[in-house]
């Protein structure tokens, strides 16, 4: 499975900083104990267990070389640094110990690195911190303060001065870097973004002027041929191109969505510029519309559109006639499991009862036909109903598009 663009940033960026903090943290635990041994007179376990934390943490963090894993890398880290700073918390003061900084800083690098983990070690450290309350509470002691009287002091600064470089100088330098660079990277993807979204509407808009361009060839055409057979079937052809440039022109006209297509304003111009073509300007059609608030593929509308243009150019052409006052009907709602319900008609002569449109010689009914089946969806007439109304049931169609990497 391949990781998005955007992933792939933000986990280099993750691994990076893990690392840099890891090795950061290191050295400085080294200089730490270095301190307290040489400048503090702290000779037991807080020396031993800064340099102890820092060669296992550098292994650690070698390691990763080989498994890959920088979760698991982070977390022995985050449990080192945890077993740490309990000893020396225990051996410089208990609850009161300057020290006890370090577990928050353990805290933040988990919410650095995860939800998840933040969580994780905030309950962890939250528990830590209770039972060194009661520890200093008792009176039993596992570990003695080593801290000499004439250190404490010096101890308490160094401790903060450690806490707060650790969380600004390491954390906060290496997270800022890190943003940077994903602001950077996230920048850049949108830029990207926008120029695909850009040149997408710029083909849309292309394309919609090509299909113009042939409808006007063939409004020409039609005009230039004395036959009216001949002629309306040019006629009928510039519709389905003009049915057809309306989606591309739609999708250049809007600012999101550049891939659905609203239904309801789409079927309504299809309609209006069907009776005008048809019909010309006049009023004797009457058009009811019932069609719910949906966006539909490219790959679906254009198909759709289709069947709407041949059932509505066959009803105006055949269904009523010049001197009836017709009306059509088009209704589009969705159903359940990802299905939608066109229903259209009109109420003009129709056909007969016997009549197979399967067997018909009509290129309009034949369209219709193959399309819905495009559609992957069914078509039934309604027989109840005076004129010549259709029931399909179809489902969206999105083709999908695999770019070349």
């Amino acid at each position: 499975m391949k990781i998005p663009v955007k992933d792939k940033y933000r986990l280099r960026d993750k691994i990076d900083l893990v690392l840099r903090v890891n090795y950061s943290s290191s050295l400085f635990a080294v200089l730490f104990g270095a301190i307290c041994f040489f400048f503090l007179d702290i000779k037991e376990i807080i020396p031993i267990t800064c340099l102890g934390f820092a060669c296992i943490n550098v292994l650690n963090t070698l390691f990763y070389k080989l498994h890959k894993n920088i979760l698991l890398t982070y977390n022995i880290t985050s449990m080192l640094s945890m077993v740490g700073a309990i000893l020396v918390t225990l051996c410089s003061g208990g609850i009161q110990s300057p020290f006890i900084f370090v577990l928050a800083i353990i805290v933040f690098a988990g919410y650095v690195t995860t939800k998840i983990y933040g969580h994780f070690y905030l309950i962890i450290n939250l528990v830590v911190l209770a039972i060194l309350f009661l520890y200093d509470l008792g009176d039993f002691r596992i570990l003695e303060n080593v801290i000499p009287e004439n250190s404490k002091k010096w101890f308490a600064f160094i401790s903060s001065v450690f806490a707060v470089y650790l969380l600004g100088g390491v954390f906060g330098k290496n997270l800022l870097k890190a943003h940077h660079k994903l602001y950077k990277s996230r920048k850049e993807i949108l830029e990207r973004i926008n120029e695909k979204e850009t040149l997408l509407k710029e083909v849309h808009h292309r394309v919609k002027n090509n299909l113009q361009t042939v409808s006007s060839l063939l409004s020409l055409q039609s005009r230039s041929i004395a036959d009216d057979k001949i002629s309306g079937i040019i006629k009928s052809s510039q519709n389905r191109v003009v049915s057809m440039a309306m989606v591309h022109e739609m999708l250049y006209k809007r600012d999101d969505y550049l891939s659905k297509i609203e239904l309801k304003p789409y079927i309504k111009e299809l309609c209006e510029y069907l009776v005008r073509s048809v019909k010309g300007s006049t009023d004797s059609v009457k058009m009811h519309m019932d069609i719910e608030d949906n966006k539909l593929s490219i790959d679906t509308v254009i198909p759709l559109g289709l069947i709407i243009n041949e059932t509505i150019t066959n009803a105006l052409k055949y269904g009523i006639t010049e001197d009836d006052k017709g009306e059509i009907t088009i209704s589009l709602k969705k159903l359940p499991d990802n299905r939608y319900e066109l229903y259209l008609g009109d109420n003009g002569k129709g056909y007969s009862h016997n009549f197979d449109p399967k067997n018909s010689k009509s290129l309009g009914l034949k369209l219709i036909y193959n399309l819905t089946r495009q559609l992957r969806g069914t078509i039934a007439r309604d027989m109840s109903k005076k004129g010549t109304y259709y029931r399909i049931e179809f489902e969206e169609i999105i083709e999908e598009f695999n770019s070349v990497d």
